[in-house]
């Protein structure tokens, strides 16, 4: 700095030879963006007009009779898929869903105070629900079929993973309907936040006499529309549709819904990182200890909390007296000093015979 102070042409001489290097790189920066073989003018795309936005959604939330039937034919869809256990036929009744417009429809006229078609996509959506309920619940009487699986099980315990989707989904379903070049992406977000199918699931619960499946499923159903509600209308507010003192009352509702249900989905991902902590000891141990449970199938394990105790439940598949009681308590001490809490372990074994036929 002293050497500068005594030398002020140099310094200048400095400052001007670093402001050129910044302007030849800013230059050669911007001919190899715009070289390119690929079109940017998409970055620089605008939002739809609002009358043009407007008349969209309007139209995504009339109570038609294509609607009313899409989503019918999707409720088929999804409750058999379910009841067949079929991942690939549950995306299909997702990808037909049309229920996703009255919900964008419900978080734009949030934002922008349009009374009107916020009462006409809510009776939309209100109407799309009690269909799909009742498909549901008829599909599944006239099936007759009285077990559920893995697909139905899977959206009756929803967490706070499932509100992260649905809000990331409803931002981006309301920025695609923001955006013409864009709409094709529509798709994926109704395969992402999956609405039709917690909905079957409270069909098929109420089918099947199962009111804890109806009530997990009602969750899962109430967290995705607070989510997409919510997240879509800050999208619709950040791209200068309507504004903050206009949604602030629509907002103010999402947020205290979702506190509501957060309650709920952080019970539920404790218990979910509780499971997986003493999935992994248990493998651990079997590991570490190989005449610990050698040769045997582990066919589940479940963990829950009550008050400092944790209740450990493995179920295994092991020939008659394979286990004894010394090793079901090494399990228990270990998964103690694993997980820092006093463990009631419970061990349940499926006996499994072998029978040989060997070779005349």
């Amino acid at each position: 700095m002293l050497l500068l102070s005594q030398n002020p042409n140099r310094f200048r001489g400095i400052i001007y030879l670093t402001l050129k290097k910044y302007v030849i790189y800013k230059k050669k920066i911007g001919q190899f963006w715009n070289n390119q073989s690929g079109d940017w003018k998409w970055l620089q795309e605008k939002p739809i007009p609002i009358a043009g936005l407007n008349r969209n959604l309007w139209r995504l939330a009339v109570p038609s009779f294509s609607f009313h039937f899409m989503l019918g034919l999707s409720s088929i869809i999804a409750t058999l898929g379910l009841l067949a256990d079929s991942a690939a036929i549950i995306i299909g009744a997702m990808i037909i869903a049309p229920l996703m417009g009255p919900i964008i429809g419900i978080a734009y006229s949030m934002v922008v105070a349009n009374r009107r078609l916020l009462r006409r996509s809510s009776l939309t959506l209100l109407s799309g629900i009690i269909l799909t309920i009742v498909t549901a619940y008829v599909a599944t009487t006239l099936v007759g079929l009285r077990t559920v699986d893995t697909e139905v099980l899977a959206r009756t315990n929803p967490t706070l993973l499932d509100l992260g989707i649905a809000l990331a989904a409803g931002a981006a379903g309301a920025f695609a309907n923001s955006r013409r070049r864009i709409a094709d992406a529509l798709p994926g977000v109704a395969i992402a936040v999956a609405l039709v199918p917690p909905l079957s699931v409270i069909g098929i619960g109420l089918a099947l006499s199962q009111i804890n499946l109806a009530v997990g499923a009602s969750v899962l159903f109430l967290t995705n529309l607070t989510g997409i509600v919510f997240s879509g209308g800050i999208v619709f507010v950040c791209q200068s549709y309507g504004n903050m003192a206009k949604a602030r009352q629509g907002l103010l509702f999402s947020v205290c819904a979702m506190c509501l249900l957060g309650i709920p989905l952080t019970l539920s991902l404790r218990d979910l990182l509780l499971q997986e902590n003493v999935r992994r000891s248990v493998v651990r141990l079997v590991r570490e200890q190989v005449d610990i449970f050698a040769d045997k199938n582990i066919r589940s394990i479940t963990a829950s909390s009550q008050s400092d105790l944790l209740l450990v439940e493995i179920e295994v598949a092991a020939p008659s007296g394979s286990i004894s009681q010394n090793q079901v308590n090494v399990v228990r001490d270990f998964l103690s000093r694993q997980l820092e809490r006093p463990v009631n372990l419970q061990v349940r074994i499926f006996p499994v015979d072998t029978l040989q036929a060997p070779a005349n």
